[in-house]
């Protein structure tokens, strides 16, 4: 695969085989993924096909069984998690599905909390963290809970958190699946806003097509390989 220094993300046949007793089950076959700074892709598949594992490699989230990912060019495929763990606190934003936020924290201190880990002094966190709720329309609403939020304000949450300590990625796991229809537009407009606006690298796993379609570029996937690639311009199917 190509070299282009203005890739983020480069992921090189990469397997990822899980042991279930004496069988092995093949997550991911040989994949490779390439994501330029800037782009938002959107990877979609059917239940089995390999996305939460292909989320997990991108994201740092854990290590291949065999091949290469390279972040910015650095190989971290086989580096242990407290190195990963640095890693995805500095680079690597992310949302997920069921918004994983802290109950007894309120809005404010969980966009905070990240910045905890990276060492940035209170006040900064504070001011970044007013900063970041005024950003997603909740400045209102930051000193409450998540049990007192909705869940399309969970999720914004959740985007302004992602945000907070300025990484190069924002990784959404069905960002969108949680909500309805009319919540779910708000928040992939908040994500066009971040890739348009602020010029994000976003990679979102999704299995709605309507939601996808917001992307630059679509990554079909099936038992664990890229079958088809389907940019604003083209489609590149994987034989």
């Amino acid at each position: 695969m190509k070299k282009d220094k203005k890739t983020v993300i480069r992921i090189e046949n990469v397997w990822k085989t899980y042991k279930m007793g004496e069988v092995e089950v093949h997550a991911l076959r040989g994949m490779n993924f390439l994501v330029e700074k800037g782009e938002f892709v959107a990877i979609m598949g059917p239940s089995g096909s390999g996305k939460s594992t292909a989320v997990n490699m991108v994201g740092a989230l854990d290590v291949p069984s065999k091949g290469e990912i390279f972040l910015e060019h650095r190989n971290i495929a086989h580096l242990s998690e407290s190195e990963l763990a640095q890693i995805r606190g500095k680079k690597i934003g992310f949302i997920f599905q069921q918004f994983n936020l802290i109950p007894t924290l309120t809005a404010k201190e969980n966009v905070m909390l990240p910045m905890i880990f990276q060492g940035i002094p209170l006040a900064e966190r504070k001011q970044r963290a007013e900063k970041l709720l005024n950003m997603v329309d909740l400045g209102e609403r930051m000193n409450h809970r998540p049990t007192e939020l909705s869940g399309g304000q969970q999720q914004r949450v959740a985007i302004a958190r992602s945000l907070a300590n300025d990484p190069d990625v924002i990784i959404a796991d069905e960002p969108t699946g949680n909500l309805d229809s009319k919540t779910s537009k708000l928040v992939v407009d908040f994500l066009c806003q971040l890739h348009k606006k602020e010029k994000k690298t976003i990679i979102m796993v999704t299995h709605d097509i309507e939601v996808a379609k917001c992307a630059e570029r679509i990554e079909r996937l099936k038992d664990g390989v890229i079958i088809s690639k389907k940019s604003k311009k083209k489609v590149i199917k994987n034989e």
